[in-house]
């Protein structure tokens, strides 16, 4: 087998400010690039040069050039938007839509992000399928609040089944609202992570805010709305066919979960499966499936997911036998 052929490319940049945010706090984004790709980045004043393998120098200067025009507009850069600027190296062609909220701008941080984003901005009913720490439904409510400031729809509505692994809660101490809100919770920390404490106080006050429990869903025809469904793998059939008929006029609608982590007693059938089955051929409601590549949490997670798959796909292939 030949070895990769090797090469050296170098460039100045002439904005010091940008590249210095580019380099970040003590190079440890160009640190980072060298770990991701195993190439070696040096810089000299103003000049960058990145040596090693042809296809991942090529790589290391498409990231490096997105780092740097972002870098431009002020954007502060960590060593995760370099891991982003690789993931998303090469797919030059596939739109890369900026979801702004009061708090952040965000960008997609891999191509299935990307895809997702626009699924969302162009559909009204979509499915965000995968393993945690893909941003399925960060980025769902990311879109929620940015069209919501956009006045593109009235209302937001973040909703979870109450079921959790192992607990039931008739169990649980305190009244409904104390039983309720642990399993909610995710959805307020999404929320305040895009706008200012006060503000999502204000909205939550005036009902334009609404975090539910599925079940709270019954009945109700919900317009000019974003509403999301978080964890619907474990929604029954039932559960899962109610929400989806509350869909109204000028609203969109997310549902986000992960067919690997049901928590639903043991036979019962999820509805996430079941409506993926049942809406298999409708063309227009896109299915955007997440694996462990496009996981943006720490890199120990993404090798967790892993583990997990391998001995699940080793347990399904005994169990075939």
């Amino acid at each position: 087998m030949s070895a990769p052929v090797s090469t050296q490319v170098s460039r100045a940049f002439a904005d010091n400010g940008a590249l210095q945010a580019v380099s970040g706090v003590g190079n440890e984004n160009l640190d980072r690039l060298e770990q991701v790709l195993g190439v070696v980045v040096g810089t000299r004043g103003n000049q960058v040069t990145v040596s090693g393998p042809n296809d991942r120098v090529q790589t290391a200067w498409t990231a490096l050039e997105s780092l740097y025009g972002r870098a431009g507009t002020g954007a502060v850069l960590e060593p995760a938007d370099v891991d982003a600027a690789v993931r998303l190296a090469g797919e030059e062609s596939l739109p890369v839509r900026t979801v702004r909220t009061r708090k952040l701008e965000i960008r997609p941080r891999s191509a299935t992000q990307a895809t997702y984003i626009e699924a969302m901005t162009g559909h009204e009913l979509v499915f965000g399928l995968g393993p945690a720490g893909t941003g399925k439904t960060f980025l769902a409510v990311a879109m929620a609040v940015s069209l919501f400031l956009q006045r593109r729809v009235e209302r937001i509505i973040l909703s979870r089944p109450a079921v959790e692994a192992g607990e039931r809660i008739g169990f649980l101490p305190g009244d409904m609202r104390d039983k309720i809100d642990p399993y909610l919770r995710p959805m307020y920390d999404a929320l305040y992570a895009m706008l200012p404490g006060d503000e999502v106080a204000k909205r939550l006050e005036a009902g334009e805010f609404e975090i539910a429990p599925l079940a709270f869903m019954r009945g109700r025809t919900l317009a000019r709305a974003f509403v999301i469904l978080d964890e619907a793998q474990n929604t029954t059939p039932t559960q899962m066919k109610m929400f989806l008929t509350r869909l109204g006029e000028q609203s969109r609608m997310v549902i986000t979960g992960d067919l690997t982590q049901v928590d639903l007693p043991l036979g019962a059938r999820s509805g996430l499966r079941d409506a993926l089955e049942v809406l298999a051929h409708e063309a227009d409601i896109p299915k955007v499936v997440f694996t462990d590549k496009d996981v943006v949490r720490h890199d120990l997670v993404t090798r967790i997911v892993r583990a997990y798959d391998r001995r699940d796909g080793s347990l399904e292939t005994r169990h075939a036998r």
